[in-house]
């Protein structure tokens, strides 16, 4: 069962499963926010596609014997399209667009050249398979990728041979930029170790904006990946997102300042060695201009901590909370005696609360259970997170003024970016 609002997807997708008779039942859309009167309504009601009336339908769709066309299955083989083209370079990229292989921007066009010039980045062969990517696990077949295959999409998005390994090692994740979700979700990745000033790319002032070629064709690479390599991306298909969100252009890539900071990098965090490059990964909802410290400019000691609190206290429990700090808040918390990012982490764990009548009311929370929800009453207070590594912190910034940027969003996994080279 399905509604009205997902009946391309859902007829599509049965379809590319080797399945396009399956028997889909619809409802009228939206169910979210519906009274139950209005949900009964809907079962009594006619399946907004077929007509007929909605129960009767999904009784028969359950229990009458399959027809011929209905036993018929089958496998769909991703397409690749063709070897070569022979053209000029404004229809080649008109193909791309057309296609939808691209963001809707020009492209570096992928020339025998270029891809080679790629490939020679790493020691790993054309045509070594990858991983594995998918828009959504489980509602979508996962599409297997070669090395030759990301070097395309990396010439594509512009980047250059050096930013290679970083590429191969997201496509080893099988993280797909793009999920199917209804929400608007984004992706992030952190960048650890020397591999930072190898690239030239940018910690400093201006990190997460369009002022570096690293910075700016890692993200626009993996948004191009994530369309090409797993079919993700595609408006009403394998794309959900109501409004879309403008980060899925270039995601979130933040090169951590780990000269400036007063504590141990992310990816020391996560058991690797200071000397190995590392790229982590996050995703959520959004990122927000964190408010300034209270008292700044007032006060000799601004209070970051309880400004932290403050702005996290919104957020939606479903994903926790990845502060991109500038050097000069990290060091401000240090000053204040958050020596360790784990300090603060725990601090915030404590102190971030709200109500379990908020968290009622909240989109995508969850109230305690168990022994923990015992005596629980609307006006208790709970904390935001039950887990102090809900919230993530990296350094990144250039120093100019004591501001923190804050993403709903959750860790994933770190992987060497070593290994591809």
């Amino acid at each position: 069962m399905v509604t009205i609002a997902f009946k391309d997807l859902a007829l599509t997708n049965a379809a590319k499963r080797g399945m396009p008779h399956e028997r889909i039942c619809f409802t009228p859309h939206p169910v979210w926010g519906k009274t139950d009167e209005q949900m009964y309504a809907y079962l009594e009601g006619n399946d907004p596609v077929s007509g007929k009336p909605l129960m009767k339908e999904v009784i028969g769709a359950l229990t009458d014997p399959l027809t011929a066309d209905e036993s018929k299955s089958g496998t769909i083989t991703p397409p690749t399209g063709a070897p070569t083209f022979i053209d000029t370079a404004d229809n080649l990229q008109q193909q791309f667009l057309d296609n939808g292989m691209t963001d809707f921007m020009p492209i570096i066009l992928p020339t025998r050249e270029r891809v080679d010039a790629m490939l020679k980045a790493t020691s790993h062969k054309p045509d070594e398979v990858v991983g594995k990517m998918t828009p959504a696990q489980g509602a979508f077949p996962a599409w297997s990728f070669t090395v030759e295959q990301v070097a395309v999409n990396a010439v594509m998005a512009g980047a250059l041979p050096d930013y290679f390994p970083i590429l191969l090692a997201i496509g080893s994740t099988g993280i797909s930029a793009l999920f199917s979700s209804t929400n608007s979700l984004v992706s992030a990745a952190i960048i650890n170790g020397p591999i930072r000033d190898k690239l030239q790319m940018n910690y400093g002032i201006g990190a997460m904006g369009p002022f570096n070629q690293a910075n700016a064709t890692i993200g626009r690479a993996w948004t191009l990946m994530s369309k090409n390599l797993d079919g993700g991306g595609i408006a009403g298909e394998t794309y959900m997102g109501s409004q879309g969100n403008v980060i899925n252009y270039n995601n979130l890539i933040i090169p951590e300042n780990e000269k400036d900071s007063p504590w141990t990098p992310f990816h020391v965090q996560k058991g690797f060695k200071p000397e190995e490059n590392v790229i982590s990964f996050f995703f959520g909802f959004n990122i927000t201009q964190g408010q300034g410290a209270k008292g700044l400019g007032m006060k000799p000691i601004p209070h970051y901590h309880e400004a932290m609190s403050a702005n996290v206290a919104p957020f939606a429990s479903l994903f926790g909370a990845l502060f991109i700090l500038d050097p000069l808040v990290a060091h401000g918390l240090g000053d204040l005696g958050f020596k360790t990012k784990e300090d603060i982490a725990n601090w915030l764990q404590k102190n971030t609360t709200v109500t379990v009548k908020d968290v009622k009311t909240m989109l995508f929370s969850g109230l305690p259970r168990g022994p923990e929800a015992a005596g629980l009453t609307d006006d208790s207070v709970i904390p935001k997170w039950p887990k102090a590594d809900a919230y993530n912190f990296v350094v990144c910034g250039g120093q100019t003024n004591p501001y923190h940027q804050l993403a709903n969003m959750s860790y994933r996994l770190s992987v060497s970016i070593d290994k591809w080279t």
